[in-house]
This record gives C-alpha cells, sequence and structure tokens, in this order.
C-alpha cells in the first residue's frame, strides 16, 4: 500500500477524521499535505482501513500461555492447570497438542503462532458462494443496496445459512481490496452514492458549502399554509438536467397550481431570481392568491 509521503502520524490523522465524516479539503489543510494525496491514499484501500485482529477474550493470552509452559515444566497435567487458569480442560489440552505436544511446549512460540493462524486470510463468503455472488450481483446490478439485498436473503431464504450475508459484508466485498474484490467492483457506479470507495455514513460537507445559511426549517411553516387552507403559497421545486440548463417548478399549494420555469443559464441564486420574477407576473393578479 503507497503511503504518498503521508507518516504514520498523518495516516492515523486522515482515519480518523475520515471516520467522523470530514472531507478531503479539511483533512488536507489539517494534515497538510495536497488533497490529491489523501484522495488517492484512501482510494487504493477503497476508504476501508484494515484493523490489526484484535485477541478475543475466549483466546489464550501470553501471560496464560507461560502459565503453562512453567506448569508443564513443573509436571502438572492439563486438567491442574486448566482449573488454575479458569479454563476448560479441552482447551488447554489443545492448546500444549497444537504447539509441540508437553516436552516440546514454549509459550512466546506458541503465542505467535496463535498470532499468525488470527492473521491468515479467511475467503469471503461471496468468494466461497458462487450461488450468493451471483444473486447478491444481479440485485446490485439492479441498483438495490447492500441493505436491501442482505434483508431480502433473510426472507427468501429463511433456512439456508449460505445465502445470507450482511450488508457489510457486501460493502467491503466491493470496497477492500484485502477481500481481492470478490465481486465485480464495477458495480460500485450501481449504488446510489456511486462513489469507488466508501465514505463514512456520517460524513458532511464542509462549513458552509451547500448548507443554506439561517433556513428556516419547512416544520416552522404556519397551520393554515401547511393544511392548504389558505390560497396564496407557492413552494418550489428544481429539475436538474444536463448541465447548466435546469427547470423549476413553482406549486401553488391550495390548487396545485404548477408552472413550469425554464433555467438555461444555471441554478445559482442570481441566475434563477429574474427567471422566477418573470413567471410569476405572468400570472392575474387574483389567480396567484387561489
Amino acid at each position: 500500500m503507497r503511503d504518498y509521503g503521508l507518516s504514520p502520524a498523518q495516516q492515523d490523522e486522515i482515519w480518523r477524521r475520515w471516520r467522523s465524516g470530514e472531507w478531503f479539503n479539511s483533512m488536507s489543510r489539517v494534515v497538510g499535505v495536497p488533497m490529491q494525496h489523501v484522495r488517492r491514499y484512501l482510494a487504493q484501500t477503497g476508504g476501508v482501513r484494515r484493523e490489526p485482529p484484535m485477541r478475543r477474550a475466549e483466546h489464550l493470552s501470553l501471560a496464560e500461555r507461560e502459565e503453562i509452559s512453567r506448569g508443564l515444566a513443573a509436571g502438572k497435567s492439563a486438567r491442574a492447570l486448566a482449573v488454575r487458569l479458569g479454563r476448560s480442560s479441552s482447551t488447554v489440552s489443545r492448546e500444549i497438542a497444537r504447539n509441540g505436544g508437553r516436552a516440546a511446549y514454549r509459550a512466546v512460540a506458541a503465542d505467535e503462532e496463535a498470532r499468525r493462524r488470527a492473521r491468515r486470510p479467511k475467503t469471503p463468503k461471496l468468494a466461497a458462494c458462487s450461488r450468493l455472488r451471483a444473486v447478491v450481483e444481479d440485485k446490485l446490478a439492479q441498483r438495490w443496496s447492500p441493505e436491501q439485498i442482505s434483508h431480502w436473503l433473510r426472507l427468501a431464504f429463511p433456512d439456508s445459512a449460505e445465502m445470507r450475508i450482511s450488508h457489510e459484508a457486501i460493502y467491503l466485498s466491493l470496497f477492500d481490496p484485502a477481500r481481492g474484490r470478490c465481486i465485480d467492483r464495477t458495480l460500485t457506479q450501481r449504488l446510489r452514492a456511486g462513489r469507488p470507495f466508501r465514505h463514512p455514513r456520517c460524513a458532511k460537507r464542509p462549513d458552509g458549502r451547500g448548507v443554506m445559511r439561517d433556513m428556516v426549517s419547512i416544520s416552522a411553516r404556519p397551520a393554515e399554509v401547511d393544511d392548504r387552507t389558505l390560497p396564496g403559497h407557492w413552494e418550489g421545486d428544481l429539475v436538474m438536467g444536463s448541465r447548466p440548463s435546469a427547470i423549476a417548478t413553482l406549486v401553488e399549494r391550495t390548487s396545485r397550481y404548477t408552472l413550469p420555469v425554464e433555467l438555461p443559464d444555471g441554478i445559482k441564486a442570481h441566475d434563477v431570481r429574474p427567471y422566477l420574477t418573470r413567471s410569476l407576473q405572468t400570472i392575474p393578479p387574483r389567480s396567484a392568491d387561489r
């Protein structure tokens, strides 16, 4: 994996801010590197950071393995060691057998071997089950989200464990290079976001970008407007065409009278205002409040 000149500390900071939802330009300012470097660094991993495997509580620790090693040297049985450690005798017996037996057991070597087994890549479910992979790829091609696919599989195959997969596993199979791209990565273009790598769900745009300042929520409109009893209130929407063209639609809430307005010059406020003004001026005064 290429580091693009980023130090380990800078990489950690990028991942921390990426998970919190910051965007590329914000991260590049904080870390002090070009935005392209931040974007390329994240893109090569599909936006997914591979964390080192964590030791689970049910796994033996190095301290426990050292206790086993000392106990074996003192001639204690696996059952006695299990009682001392608070583990099942079968766990201790398997630990000794897979690491050379009573005569050759060494705590450090056994711990390193356990870590090696934990790092060994597991075959992703979509790579192991061609039937499941075909179904998932078909649904992704139809623009189904991984969440929809996962839920549908539980309903469609209630008695088949091999035909179940979490939405997170589908996302990882699409984006995580460590999984070998076990499904067609071009299907990321069929996702609703259409990005080549995964963005955190909590991602927010930088302050001020795409956000109306001091905006009044639609929930704050008066009751007579909300229930459409008072004529004369209009609402607008925007239909985008090939840039810069677009069409605005103005709808009078009580009568549902709709007024389409072409916006050939763009969608910024100074481009839209004159077209809306001229269109509204064509409505007879008594019609505007009906």
